[in-house]
């Protein structure tokens, strides 16, 4: 049975949201093929998590290999995008320090249900454990139409250029 819902999503406005791809560019630094949100609607500064979404269009850089005639969102690619709804909140925040948010490990990640282009992903993020300096402990679950279509938990951690993890 999936986890209860982080964030009731319902009662955002994902056409308007509170920031847009170029707001994200400020923050994030992923650029081209690599940028996996479209907008962020809802920040919980106090309680620590955040609600985004992909628009997965059939341009992505995925679709023509994954898999041929019947395109399927790779999972490590849904994992990407939520790593990156979790990077924005930690940079924006100054969780950590360091140039750039990476990943430090995943734990329980599931997926259950196939993402497709055409669809919207909704993410939703939230913190459960801060290291200052060290590293960030955000769970995460991904909905497409109401849908729990992956979830987990992940560690990122503080990186600059010239060190390593």
């Amino acid at each position: 049975m999936p986890p209860r819902k982080l964030y009731d999503y319902s009662q955002y406005d994902f056409d308007n949201p509170m920031y847009t791809i170029d707001d994200i560019r400020k923050i994030n630094p992923q650029r081209h093929a690599m940028e996996q949100l479209t907008g962020i609607v809802y920040i919980d500064e106090e309680g620590q998590g955040l609600v985004g979404f992909k628009d997965i269009t059939d341009d992505e850089f995925w679709c023509t290999g994954h898999m041929p005639g019947f395109p399927l969102m790779p999972g490590v690619i849904q994992c990407e995008a939520a790593a990156q709804l979790g990077g924005f909140f930690a940079r924006k925040y100054d969780l950590l320090g360091g140039e750039y948010l990476g990943f430090g490990g995943m734990e329980s990640v599931r997926f259950r249900r196939s993402v497709f282009p055409g669809s919207r992903l909704i993410i939703l993020i939230k913190v459960i454990k801060v290291r200052p300096g060290k590293r960030v402990v955000f769970d995460f679950q991904g909905f497409v139409e109401d849908v729990m279509v992956f979830n987990g938990t992940m560690i990122g951690v503080p990186i600059n250029r010239g060190s390593e993890l």
